[in-house]
């Protein structure tokens, strides 16, 4: 097994000066480099426009993505539509929950999230309070699980598109060096092989992934998948990646 010596995470570095990836480079003394592999694009005011959607006509918001939160909110901003204080917000997971304070003040009444992060466990909080109206904050391709949910269901909803996803692809220039690459969707998988359509695998190269979607999306192209979370010992993307380095250091060749 080759040593793994460099991680190619495909998000945003993080802020400030703690993160797990941070740990896990130090402790093992190998390169981790942050690089998107797709961007977020927020729809205009006149885009949301045309989607004849007032939002404070809602009781509930609900978000599949971080960066639904701030495009909501900016968009409120920008329409001069004002959210009423007792809003409530459903959302994946409780970082998503912290996340809404930096627009509105905290009441735990006010904000649910699932406990497993998992779309199934979101839509079954929304089926316990059907009494609200929801708006859905998706981004411009939607969330096909939650929209099958929904669609069975006979929640009253409405589906608002305030973001776009789009290819970041890889320039001429740029080199591809990297033992690891991380997934976060399937949108990425994409633009990865957008930019590297001839890219054989092999023994020395690790794929690892968070989610089932962007996993089904490795396998359908013809790749392995090294590490796939949330499973029965994971649900930490970091968790895995630094048991699997473990194991690859300890028993890989320099």
């Amino acid at each position: 097994m080759p040593k793994i010596k460099s991680i190619l995470v495909s998000q945003p570095q993080p802020e400030g000066t703690k993160s797990p990836y941070f740990d896990i480079a130090e402790k093992h003394d190998l390169k981790v480099v942050f690089r998107p592999f797709i961007k977020v694009e927020g729809y205009s005011i006149n885009e949301f426009s045309k989607q004849k959607i007032n939002i404070p006509d809602y009781s509930a918001i609900v978000f599949v993505a971080r960066t639904g939160v701030d495009h909501f909110f900016r968009l409120a901003k920008e329409g001069k539509m004002k959210i009423v204080p007792e809003m409530k917000y459903f959302c994946l997971t409780e970082s998503f929950a912290y996340y809404i304070q930096k627009y509105i003040k905290f009441r735990k009444r006010k904000i649910f999230s699932a406990t497993t992060g998992r779309i199934a466990d979101l839509f079954a909080m929304l089926e316990k309070n059907s009494s609200e109206k929801f708006l859905i904050v998706l981004p411009e391709n939607g969330n096909e699980e939650l929209e099958k949910l929904l669609s069975k269901s006979k929640l009253n909803y409405t589906k608002a598109y305030m973001y776009r996803t789009v290819s970041n692809d890889f320039s001429k220039n740029e080199k591809f060096d990297y033992d690891m690459v991380i997934f976060f969707s399937p949108f990425g998988v994409q633009s990865f092989i957008n930019s590297f359509p001839n890219f054989e695998q092999g023994p020395d190269k690790y794929f690892g992934c968070l989610g089932a979607a962007a996993a089904q999306s490795l396998k359908e192209a013809g790749f392995r998948v090294d590490i796939e979370v949330p499973n029965p010992q994971f649900s930490s993307i970091t968790l895995a990646i630094e048991d699997f380095v473990h194991r690859n250091h300890k028993g890989g060749k320099k």
